[in-house]
């Protein structure tokens, strides 16, 4: 099977439903700044041992495939979608927030990235998430996006965020 179709080769893409829009859109730039975050988070994954840490970069991973897709829908594409974002989905998010921000202790000021592996790729992982949560803001002034989604991605950073500082935390 052949991965490429030669259908942006002009400088568009196909976006679920079927409209096509130029590769450079708000739109594609909001989608493709999720892929960035969630290769990051991949990234951090192989390098966290704690399986229960793991567990809930993956379910943030799957997530963002739902972030992207409906970032990646039409009007039409939208109404066919299996899943999308929910308030479940935030309030998870939220429950992790709380969790490692306990687990990691009291906040001591400002947090320089990289004393170790996992929590340095971690807060890159956030730093995207908080571009994406700008494009997707950028994007939301022309065109509908759900405030599920706006939300999710806004819990997604603090979550990076927390999960970043337990990390170090746990490996001084």
């Amino acid at each position: 099977m052949k991965i490429y179709t030669k259908t942006g080769d002009k400088g568009t893409t196909a976006l679920y439903g079927g409209s096509r829009v130029d590769k450079d859109s708000l739109r594609v730039e909001a989608y493709g700044t999720i892929d960035e975050v969630n290769s990051f988070i991949g990234l951090a994954y192989v390098e966290i041992e704690d399986n229960e840490e793991r567990k809930a970069l993956e379910e943030i991973q799957r997530n963002l495939y739902i972030v992207g897709a409906q970032l990646a829908s039409d009007e039409k594409g939208i109404e066919k979608l299996k899943e999308v974002i929910t308030d479940e989905d935030i309030e998870k998010l939220e429950v992790l927030i709380d969790k490692y921000m306990e687990l990691a202790g009291p906040f001591k000021g400002f947090v320089t990235p990289g004393k170790n592996k996992p929590s340095a790729l971690l807060h890159v992982a956030r730093t995207v998430a908080r571009r994406a949560e700008r494009r997707i803001a950028t994007l939301s002034k022309e065109e509908v996006v759900g405030n599920q989604v706006k939300m999710y991605i806004n819990r997604l950073s603090d979550f990076l965020y927390a999960i970043a500082r337990y990390e170090e935390e746990k490996n001084i």
